[in-house]
């Protein structure tokens, strides 16, 4: 789950992280009264979306007084924001982030994630902050810098100045940063994040580190917890389908393809998902019923999948071992009845009640084809789609 960089940097508030002094805004007028209240000279909007890149496509602008703080709100709210890191409908902006510009010396990065590999928490950072951090990571690796925490002992100082070092901090700042990487690694464990991020982690012209910017992840499994969490959620950055999947216990996720795909188990998904895309066909969607499924359940996942327009024809691959093929057909037919299904379905079931599961799908008249194996039915709905998207 994701949240907003004004959420974010209110938890880094509470965690002892200086971040400038803002506030979110959702109006004009609330964003001029928000400069009113800030002070100073200058003031930065940014565009509260789920997605990084903003400064490179208008959505991060400095005003020079109150109104025109209030003429970039107004300019940004309501529109769809397309980055490098959203597809090309974008992602709307319903409210943006109104705070003081910061001096700016040095622009750093300093990120916390978790390596599933080493089954660490892994602080990542470089002296090459800002908006190109990943050419650095592409073309200059060797200007990044890993340290591992062992989870046993926890985050120790000499880390920190290790990471210090590297960042080319000098005297007081390397305590500073300490406190920042101590209250990142609280926050880390204290929300069941999954990744936290700043960049640019910035110098100031008088030598104090502050996070001019702040991204945080949590793990999905664990925001049921924490309901402090889970209000931050906004449905709006979110795609409406996996928004609806979410509500019956099934994963679902978008793509961009014309073939849509459900199947039992994410192993079996994936692998119905490279055969298609090797007969030439490419999946409109990731569609995971689960292992222990329901007739409800499966009518939910095929209303989810017919109601992308840009499925051409379903391919429904099941191997019945918890869940049953008889369960899974009654299911497809139950969809069918709900909703005007005017694609054709291609349906492979192999495992437990597979005979049944046939005989029920068998002679109903509507537009379902049976395939005996995966190959067979993965070329079959690709020809039935008209070919690739």
């Amino acid at each position: 789950m994701n949240i907003h960089e004004y959420q974010a940097k209110q938890l880094f508030q509470q965690f002892g992280i200086i971040v400038p002094n803002g506030k979110p805004a959702t109006s004009p007028e609330q964003a001029e009264a928000i400069v009113a209240e800030l002070g100073g000279d200058g003031w930065v909007v940014k565009a509260q979306v789920h997605a990084g890149g903003r400064g490179k496509v208008g959505g991060v602008k400095v005003a020079k007084n109150a109104a025109e703080a209030g003429a970039f709100t107004r300019e940004m709210l309501g529109k769809r924001l397309v980055t490098i890191q959203t597809d090309s409908a974008g992602l709307p902006i319903n409210s943006v982030l109104i705070e003081k510009t910061s001096p700016i010396q040095r622009e750093l990065y300093l990120s916390l994630v978790l390596d599933r590999g080493s089954e660490r928490l892994i602080f990542i950072a470089s002296a090459a902050g800002g908006m190109d951090i990943e050419a650095v990571a592409h073309e200059t690796p060797e200007k990044l810098i890993s340290v591992p925490i062992h989870p046993a002992a926890g985050l120790h100082g000499f880390q920190c100045r290790k990471v210090g070092y590297v960042l080319g901090l000098k005297g007081a700042q390397h305590k500073a940063l300490q406190k920042i990487m101590q209250g990142m690694y609280d926050l880390f464990l204290a929300k069941d994040a999954s990744q936290i991020e700043i960049n640019p982690l910035i110098e100031t012209d008088t030598g104090e580190l502050m996070a001019l910017d702040a991204k945080i992840n949590f793990d999905d499994n664990a925001v049921a917890i924490h309901p402090d969490i889970l209000a931050m959620k906004d449905a709006s950055q979110e795609d409406d389908k996996e928004n609806e999947a979410q509500r019956f216990g099934l994963n679902y996720i978008t793509l961009e393809g014309n073939i849509g795909c459900m199947v039992n188990g994410a192993g079996l998904a994936m692998a119905t998902m490279d055969l298609v895309k090797l007969k030439g066909g490419l999946p409109a969607n990731f569609l995971d019923v689960g292992g222990g499924t329901n007739v409800e359940k499966v009518c939910e996942a095929f209303k989810l999948i017919l109601s992308d327009s840009s499925v051409k024809a379903v391919l429904v691959n099941i191997f019945g071992g918890i869940v049953k093929c008889d369960v899974i057909a009654q299911g497809i037919l139950e969809a069918i009845k709900q909703i005007h299904v005017a694609v054709p379905v291609v349906v492979r079931l192999e495992g437990t009640n597979v005979d049944e599961g046939r005989a029920l799908l068998s002679n109903t008249g509507l537009n379902i084809y049976a395939a005996d194996d995966l190959a067979h039915a993965a070329e079959q709905v690709v020809a039935l789609a008209g070919g690739a998207a």
